[in-house]
């Protein structure tokens, strides 16, 4: 049994012509509408998209590079140390 959603919110898409025919032949090769098609291939792209931004993948030798920077000492940033000395907008008292 399909689960079905609350949808509530509505997208609008311009497109040409030879765009919306291809969509219609695909959602039918497909055997679902084109909302349901044009939606189901938006959410996957979607998740892909997210993954790419939250993994990525490294050789052996860009491996140990990063390693190696994440191992190394903090550097110095003298603007940095003169933020952290100076007090913060929230350290101020509040007024009541």
């Amino acid at each position: 049994m399909t689960t079905r959603t609350n949808r509530t919110t509505k997208l609008d898409l311009r497109l040409s012509q030879d765009a919306k025919q291809t969509l219609n032949a695909a959602a039918q090769a497909a055997h679902c509408s084109v909302s349901q098609f044009v939606l189901k291939s938006a959410l996957e792209r979607a998740a892909e998209t997210l993954t790419e931004r939250q993994r990525f993948e490294l050789n052996a030798d860009q491996w140990k590079e990063f390693m190696d920077a994440l191992d190394a000492p903090p550097q110095i940033v003298p603007q940095i140390q003169r933020l952290f000395r100076e007090p913060s907008p929230f350290d101020a008292p509040m007024v009541e």
